[in-house]
Parts: C-alpha cells; sequence; structure tokens
C-alpha cells in the first residue's frame, strides 16, 4: 500500500514538472493596409507577469495554414517559450499570401501586415524588447520563404531569419500555391517572380548583418532550391547555419527542426 501511494505521488510530481506553464493568447490585430482584422497566436513565458521584457520570435505557416497551425500541429511550442524565456507570435498568412505586397492585388500586402503593422502591434500591446536584437522569423514552406524574405528586406526590424524546408526560389513553381494569384502568371511577370525570390535578394546581405539559419529535408521537393539558396550565400560570403537532415516536408520533420531554430534564436538573443 505504502509503495503504491509513494508511486503515485511520484506521478503527480513528474506531471507538474512537466506541465507546460506557458500561456497561449489569440490576438486580433487590424491592419490598415487590408482594413480588416486578422488574427495571430501570441505564446507567453511563464512568469511573462514579472514586469521583464522578452525577445519574440515570429512563426509562419506553411501554404494551405493559419494561424494556430503551429500550436496545433507542435504543442512542444510552449515548452521552447519557457525554456528560452521567449515570445512566439504566429501571425495569419491567409493560407497562401507567400507573405508578401501583391503588386496585382492590392487586398493582399502581407509583408507590410507581419513586418510592420503586426510588430508594432505586438511591442505596444506586449512586453517585447523593442529592438532588431530581440526579433527574429521563420517558418515552414511559404513561411520559410516569408521568414527569409522579410528578414531580408527589413533588416531594421529583424535581426535574425530562418527558414524551414522553404520555398526560397519561386520560379520553378509557376502553377503551384496560388503563387501566380499573388504575383501574375510566371510568363508575363518572370521579374516579379525573379524579384520575390529569397535566392535572388542575397544582395540585400552584407556578412553578418542578419544571423541565419536554414535546413531542408533531403527529400523534401524543396531540396534542389535550398541548395541553390546556399552556395549562392557561400558565393556571397554570407555566414549562415545551414542543414540538410533525412526527411520530407513533413509536420515530423518540422517538429524536429524547430527546435533546432529555436535553439539557435536563443544563443542569438543571448549575444552581448
Amino acid at each position: 500500500m505504502l509503495k503504491l501511494i509513494l508511486s503515485q505521488l511520484f506521478l503527480i510530481v513528474l506531471l507538474t514538472i512537466n506541465t507546460e506553464a506557458a500561456t497561449v493568447d489569440t490576438a486580433v490585430t487590424y491592419s490598415a493596409s487590408m482594413k480588416k482584422n486578422i488574427k495571430a497566436i501570441v505564446i507567453l513565458p511563464e512568469g511573462y507577469k514579472n514586469g521583464k521584457t522578452y525577445p519574440v520570435v515570429y512563426l509562419l505557416h506553411g501554404a494551405g495554414g493559419r494561424y494556430d497551425s503551429w500550436v496545433k500541429a507542435v504543442p512542444g511550442l510552449k515548452g521552447y517559450v519557457d525554456q528560452y524565456n521567449i515570445i512566439v507570435v504566429c501571425p495569419d498568412g491567409n493560407v497562401t499570401s507567400w507573405y508578401v505586397d501583391s503588386p496585382i492585388d492590392p487586398e493582399w500586402k502581407y509583408e507590410t501586415y507581419v513586418a510592420t503593422e503586426l510588430v508594432n502591434y505586438i511591442d505596444k500591446n506586449y512586453k517585447t524588447l523593442k529592438d532588431r536584437k530581440g526579433r527574429a522569423i521563420t517558418g515552414l514552406s511559404m513561411g520559410g520563404h516569408g521568414g527569409l524574405s522579410l528578414s531580408f528586406k527589413h533588416q531594421d526590424i529583424f535581426g535574425a531569419g530562418g527558414s524551414m524546408s522553404g520555398g526560397v526560389d519561386i520560379t520553378p513553381f509557376p502553377a503551384n500555391w496560388d503563387i501566380a494569384k499573388r504575383l501574375g502568371a510566371y510568363t508575363e511577370n518572370v521579374e516579379v517572380w525573379k524579384q520575390n525570390s529569397v535566392v535572388n535578394m542575397v544582395d540585400k546581405l552584407t556578412p553578418k548583418s542578419l544571423a541565419l539559419i536554414i535546413d531542408c529535408g533531403k527529400d523534401d521537393f524543396f531540396y534542389a532550391v535550398n541548395m541553390k539558396l546556399h552556395e549562392e550565400l557561400l558565393y556571397q560570403n554570407i555566414p549562415h547555419d545551414f542543414t540538410i537532415r533525412p526527411g520530407g516536408h513533413t509536420w515530423d520533420y518540422w517538429r524536429n527542426a524547430i527546435g533546432y531554430q529555436m535553439l539557435y534564436f536563443h544563443d542569438f538573443f543571448s549575444r552581448p
């Protein structure tokens, strides 16, 4: 009987230790550029109310996803928030925005929304480190494109950028994921497609201007374009962490990848 009681007490203690104390908010933000309300998930660490300010990782979903895709598929996100004492913000990219300001449809301005309007809202309403040294942005697939393109274009806002299985060159995929709805048909807008591909934005960087972490699965259909980006960064002498691991374009891969990315951003935030 005593052994049973002790084992039950041990189980209770173990469950208490493993309980994630991070809290999940759903923020409703207003986009003046698109004249509509947009939801975002905000994950706050344990002890958030203690008066401290926190760095923020903006975490973008892929094509077909939404603002709560990450928290539903990766419950362990809350553990990283507590472990590294950070805030994680998951914006809504309206399924297939590609996080761009569409040159053909003024109702799609998701670059402006994420990099300016949402960041301003989060800084105003949460206890954040209001500096590029306290902001990182990354994502999966379409969100990997967004994480790198937005950090490349807005180095005054983000000090670190990342990508997991990112669509870092969209030109080989002219008929996929509604890209043509955002940028126009590829055959008629070749230069626009090139300008909106991360692989062609490397000239916006200088060595060490941006902390970068990029990874992709060896069996991913974006593997070749990620290798192309890696080679271009090497050619331009841009330091970056680049990892190829076994795996495809799957949540199993991203559940693994996010841990490495969060550690990388924690190290970035910890720099003097």
